[in-house]
């Protein structure tokens, strides 16, 4: 049995994070609804771009569901504590759903590519079998990532103190607990694979934009080169949000932040990016924001009025 400390940070501070995460929560869960639900229903959303942004949707609803709830229930409770099995469940689903996300992100970064780059050729490498092909082995590999790095990390030998100083079963926190000979080398490869497969996709993601941008370039007009990029940036922000808050937790040197603040940070990450992508995809994509307001916006002023 772990128990998740909470007492390095300010009680009068909890009902605040409550209030905060469980606005976003529901924001994440609303928004990212909006999205698939306006897709749908737009048949002329139907295309490969849209296809993955509905599943991105559907990782970031499950990712936010699988962490969250339990998040704001312990926020508030007095009895924290949670079996080693429901800990494990909390980091399986935490690594499946956030290596699916940066999978995806990475095939969206392709999807890109391939428009832009080799428009003629579209139709027939991102046909609608390719697109569910690809959709389908980003969530395997989320899969096995998820279930890889869990296995791994609770082979470890856990002594002395069963505390995790944290408001999630957090895979640093965790590894802190952890005791052994092999512990440091085991600690090091769990790093080394979720650091690997990380800046593996973000490496084909620039690869991408290196492309994109030389072809856009190659555009005579100014109207064309900005008509073009504007159908990126959505995604070019969303990346830059997700890697650069990962960035600021998984990679930062040791002892430069105190326990509480590590703990914020990641928890904040955890709640804030799912809140964030469906911003930034229905205010900075035009073609999906008009269709939201066809759909939605204007019935429901319509209604109101």
């Amino acid at each position: 049995m772990l128990k998740n400390s909470r007492d390095t940070f300010p009680q009068q501070l909890l009902p605040v994070l409550f209030l905060l995460y469980l606005l976003m929560f529901l924001f994440t869960l609303l928004g990212n609804l909006l999205i698939m639900a306006t897709i749908w229903i737009e048949h002329r959303l139907h295309t490969p771009m849209y296809l993955f942004l509905c599943a991105l949707s559907i990782s970031e609803i499950l990712f936010t569901v699988a962490i969250t709830p339990r998040m704001l229930a312990d926020l508030l409770s007095t009895h924290r504590s949670i079996t080693f099995v429901s800990c494990a469940g909390q980091m399986f689903f935490s690594f499946m759903f956030g290596f699916t996300h940066s999978f995806l992100l990475m095939v969206m970064g392709y999807d890109g590519y391939v428009a832009i780059c080799h428009p003629l050729h579209y139709n027939v490498l991102m046909s609608p079998h390719d697109c569910a092909r690809l959709v389908a082995w980003t969530w395997a590999g989320g899969s096995v990532m998820g279930m890889m790095v869990t296995m791994i990390v609770f082979h470890l030998t856990f002594c002395g103190s069963n505390v995790i100083h944290h408001f999630v079963c957090h895979v640093l926190s965790l590894l802190k607990l952890a005791c052994g000979n092999k512990t440091s080398s085991v600690i090091m490869g769990v790093m080394l694979v979720c650091v690997t497969a990380l800046i593996g996709c973000l490496f084909l993601i620039i690869l991408s934009y290196v492309f994109i941008v030389a072809a856009i370039l190659r555009i005579p007009s100014a109207e064309g080169r900005h008509k073009t990029f504007s159908t990126c940036v959505s995604h070019l922000t969303v990346v830059v949000v997700h890697y650069s808050f990962a960035s600021l937790i998984y990679l930062k040197p040791k002892g430069l932040h105190s326990m509480y603040s590590d703990a914020l940070m990641a928890t904040t990450y955890t709640v804030f990016t799912p809140f964030l992508s469906p911003i930034i995809f229905s205010l900075r994509n035009k073609e999906l924001k008009n269709a939201i307001n066809k759909n939605f916006y204007r019935k429901f002023c319509t209604l109101s009025s």
